[in-house]
């Protein structure tokens, strides 16, 4: 996906706001997270909200996705003070758009969930870089040096 454009999307967003990328500040980071309220995805939006400052510092937006309802968000982002909008993608139409739903094991079944991964968009709209299967500890801040560098 790297270097090619990112589709156009519209979502339902905590504020009560619609979020649509094409309008949406660049350069953006859009990350994916399977879950509110679980421990690796609290870890990973308490990072970005930690950095929240030094990425606006360098010109870019946040933002979180998961399938969850705007109520489940709008809790999420009010417990942990988050300084950004998440997005509810419910129906998977942007999970599918960027291909990260994936067959994961849990507790040795399979189920189909959101494989964290992070997307930073650039200016012209284009993937300026991704992550997929992402490791939580250290995360946020690889994706600030990155986004630096644009």
């Amino acid at each position: 996906m790297s270097g090619n454009l990112c589709p156009d999307f519209t979502l339902p967003a905590t504020s009560g706001k619609t979020f649509t990328l094409s309008s949406a500040a660049k350069p953006l980071v859009i990350y994916f997270y399977p879950k509110d309220n679980t421990p690796g995805c609290t870890n990973e939006s308490m990072a970005f909200r930690d950095l929240y400052a030094d990425f606006a510092a360098a010109g870019a937006d946040v933002v979180g996705v998961s399938r969850d309802s705007l109520k489940s968000h709008e809790n999420f982002k009010a417990k942990l003070e988050l300084p950004f909008e998440l997005l509810s993608d419910s129906e998977e139409t942007v999970c599918n758009l960027l291909a990260v739903i994936k067959m994961k094991n849990m507790y040795g079944k399979q189920v189909r969930g959101i494989e964290r991964s992070t997307f930073v968009i650039g200016a012209d709209g284009k993937v300026a870089r991704e992550w997929r299967g992402v490791k939580v500890p250290g995360h946020a801040e690889e994706v600030l040096a990155f986004v630096k560098t644009l």
